[in-house]
């Protein structure tokens, strides 16, 4: 047994520390020092930076005025059968005096016998309540989330729209949070929060609770403070209904959420008055992730596709002239993350493993994973305790943060193969969010 971990040592010390001592090896880490010195830095700054000024204002926010307008919830259903009734009791349990209209919208309600027998079995029950109605509305050919989307708007009576996905669920103060913005007359769209529901199911669900906590969570409430969100989350978005009626709905197609936040900010450049879109880590929303790595993997080809195609869909548009500077550098920090940083990832990993001794390769990769993980730790500790509802729940995974440099790395290098499935497959028409004829209409 002593001889076993003496092998052990003596090959962890050849392959480590003997290259620490190579000149090779100093070099190679000048390599990433720019990059760590001048992006990676400075970013996790500028959030904490955010952060703080969010905290800040939170604690001199001053009592609401008694005004709580009319909201209607656009639920956009498709083949989740009864779990739809979680969604549903959610709504109705919120803590919010004004009326709230509940919109089901049963997508290809011929086949989705199940959800739309449950969302008929709710009626009546919904609109005995007070303050609160129910109306399902049977798309009888399936059309897609888009086409969900747009229906509802027509029937919607309130003057808030809340979207979201039929297999939610919410804080039951999440109404009340994410209105309170709209008192404010520049605010037209709120960016609510996403919170992984199925955190404690399997490992991979946790990575991405982590995950979900780091990008939605922490980044995007340090971006609001400088009117900098760049995207509307398709599950869970809240909008003027009036100002959506301006811009006439969602478009067809696939990423709808980041193609309207576009238009959105679009909007903005041809308009005197100043707008915006805010974000409130308050406004809870819980959903339920791919709990294996295959359909994690899967979920983020689509996502990761669709970037690119609604990009190249709004190119002319991109541009301080139509965006503003601060949502204009946004969308370029945006566009680094989520395109630039996996090729370059991809690459730099491949160049390595062909260019260098095994022992090099090893030895670099380690004091670079050692120090995004001492980053992540701090960043996301820093996060949980100035912002997190759910401290005791969030803390519970700080075990999992030594792993997580290598799960999000493994999703940079999948984001990488969606950036090339889509720019050489057309990925975007590979999608479960609408039929192919639906998707094969958009002339991109």
């Amino acid at each position: 047994m002593n001889n076993l971990l003496n092998s052990i040592a003596y090959n962890l010390y050849n392959l480590t520390i003997i290259p620490l001592l190579n000149a090779d090896f100093i070099s190679g880490i000048l390599i990433l020092m720019p990059f760590v010195l001048f992006l990676e830095i400075p970013w996790i700054l500028f959030i904490l930076i955010g952060i703080i000024k969010y905290k800040l204002a939170r604690m001199k926010e001053g009592i609401r005025r008694p005004h709580f307008p009319t909201v209607s919830c656009i639920v956009t259903c498709y083949n989740e059968g009864r779990d739809i009734e979680k969604t549903v009791f959610s709504i109705l349990e919120q803590i919010y005096p004004g009326m709230i209209q509940i919109l089901l919208v049963v997508d290809g309600a011929s086949i989705n016998i199940d959800t739309m027998k449950a969302a008929k079995a709710m009626e009546s029950m919904v609109n005995g309540h007070s303050n609160r109605s129910l109306l399902v509305l049977p798309k009888w050919q399936r059309g897609g989330v888009v086409s969900s989307s747009n229906l509802g708007l027509h029937f919607a009576t309130g003057e808030i729209i809340i979207k979201m996905d039929g297999d939610s669920s919410f804080d039951n103060n999440m109404v009340e949070r994410a209105t309170r913005h709209f008192e404010d007359d520049t605010v037209v769209a709120v960016s609510g929060c996403l919170r992984v529901r199925n955190a404690d199911k399997t490992l991979c669900a946790a990575f991405q609770a982590i995950e979900y906590f780091i990008s939605i969570h922490a980044s995007k409430t340090a971006l609001s403070e400088f009117n900098m969100v760049n995207n509307i989350s398709g599950a869970f978005g809240i909008f003027r209904r009036d100002f959506l009626n301006l811009l006439e709905g969602w478009d067809a197609g696939t990423a709808e959420d980041l193609d309207i936040t576009i238009r959105i900010k679009n909007y903005f450049a041809n308009s005197r008055k100043k707008f915006r879109i805010v974000f409130d880590p308050e406004a809870i929303c819980l959903t339920d992730v791919p709990e294996s790595f295959a359909k994690f993997l899967k979920q983020r080809i689509r996502w990761e596709g669709d970037y690119p195609f609604i990009l190249f869909k709004h190119r002319y548009s991109i541009s301080p002239g139509f965006l503003g500077w601060a949502n204009f550098i946004g969308m370029l920090m945006s566009i680094f993350t989520n395109m630039v940083i996996p090729g370059l990832v991809f690459i730099y990993t491949i160049w390595l493993l062909f260019q260098n001794r095994i022992e090099f390769v090893i030895a670099l990769l380690l004091v670079v994973y050692l120090f995004y993980a001492l980053m992540l730790f701090v960043f996301y500790g820093i996060s949980v305790l100035l912002l997190s509802e759910r401290k005791d729940s969030d803390l519970s995974r700080l075990h999992l943060l030594p792993l997580m440099p290598l799960f999000l790395f493994i999703a940079k290098v999948n984001s990488f193969v969606a950036i090339l499935w889509e720019l050489f497959g057309k990925g975007h028409r590979d999608s479960s969010m609408a039929p192919w004829w639906v998707l094969k209409k958009n002339k991109f």
